[in-house]
C-alpha cells in the first residue's frame, strides 16, 4: 500500500467503509490507553485499577526503573497481567539475534506483542524480519516508525490477519517542529480495512495528545503515569482550576517562608 502525493500533501488512497465504534473506556475514550513504564508496583497497581487497556515498555524504560534481570521482569509482569496485551521489545542489532529474542519473548505468554524497530542502527529495513516473524504467528509491535511511508510498507509487510500494532512516534515527530496529526489521521486511514492492525500513538508529550489521538482515528494511545493521572483533569472547570493554581502558589510561598 503505497501513499499517493496530492497537492503537495501525502494522502492515503483507500476504500471508507462503515466500522463499529470502540466502546468507551473508563476515560470515557474510544482510543484505547495503555499504560507505558518499567515500575513493577506501578504496573500491578493500575492493572488493579481496571481503567487501561494494555501495557508497554521498554529497554530505555527497564534501565531508568532499575531493571537487571529482563526475564525475571517480563515474568514478574506476566505472571499477574494475563488477559491485557503487553508489548516488550528485542535490544539486539542485528536481525538473526532479533528473531531469536522475539521468539523467546513471544513464547512466555499469548498476550505478549513483541517491539521490533523498524529499522537497525545502521539503517538497515526490520521489514524482512517483520514479514517473517507476522508469517511464524508472533504478534508484533513495530516500534520507532516516524513517516508515513514507514507505515505503508510495514503495512504491506504483514500478511491479512495478522494481528499487530504500529507505534509511530507521534511526540519525537512534534520535536522536529513538525505536526504529527496529519501523519496519524492518515495512517489510521491506511489500515481502516485492516482490523487486525492497529495504530499506535507513541511518546505523547501533554494529555492534549491523547485527544487528538482519539480523533485522529488512532487505536491506541501509550501514557506514562503522570499523564495518566492528569486524564482526571478532562472537562475541568477552567475557573475553578485557575483558583487551585492561584492557591498552590499561595501555599507554596507560604510554606518557603518567602518575605518582601
Amino acid at each position: 500500500m503505497t501513499p499517493k502525493r496530492l497537492n503537495g500533501s501525502l494522502a492515503v488512497a483507500s476504500v471508507r467503509r462503515s466500522v463499529e465504534p470502540a466502546p468507551l473506556n473508563a476515560f470515557g475514550l474510544r482510543v484505547g490507553v495503555y499504560a507505558d513504564g518499567a515500575v513493577l508496583s506501578e504496573m500491578l497497581a493500575e492493572y488493579d485499577r481496571g481503567r487501561v487497556q494494555g501495557f508497554t515498555t521498554n529497554p530505555t524504560l527497564m534501565a531508568k526503573a532499575g531493571v537487571r534481570d529482563y526475564e525475571r521482569f517480563a515474568r514478574q509482569v506476566l505472571a499477574a497481567i494475563r488477559d491485557l496485551p503487553i508489548s516488550f521489545e528485542v535490544f539486539a542489532d542485528d536481525f538473526p539475534t532479533m528473531a531469536e529474542q522475539a521468539r523467546r519473548l513471544s513464547s512466555w505468554g499469548q498476550n505478549v506483542y513483541v517491539k521490533i524497530p523498524i529499522m537497525n542502527t545502521r539503517r538497515m529495513s526490520s521489514l524482512p524480519l517483520i514479514r517473517d516473524l507476522t508469517r511464524e504467528g508472533i504478534k508484533l509491535n513495530v516500534t520507532a516508525v516516524m513517516t508515513l511511508e514507514q507505515v505503508c510498507a510495514v503495512v504491506d509487510a504483514i500478511p491479512a490477519g495478522a494481528p499487530a500494532i504500529i507505534s509511530i512516534f507521534a511526540g519525537r515527530v512534534a520535536d522536529t517542529g513538525r505536526d504529527p496529526v496529519p501523519i496519524m489521521r492518515e495512517s489510521a486511514a491506511v489500515v481502516r480495512r485492516r482490523a487486525e492492525l492497529k495504530i499506535l500513538w507513541a511518546s505523547p508529550r501533554e494529555v492534549l495528545n491523547v485527544y487528538q489521538a482519539e480523533a485522529c482515528g488512532c487505536h491506541v494511545i501509550t501514557v506514562t503515569p503522570d499523564l495518566l493521572a492528569k486524564l482526571a483533569l478532562r472537562n475541568k472547570d477552567l475557573d475553578e482550576f485557575s483558583r487551585e493554581t492561584v492557591q498552590m502558589f499561595y501555599d507554596d510561598a507560604t510554606r518557603a517562608g518567602f518575605t518582601l
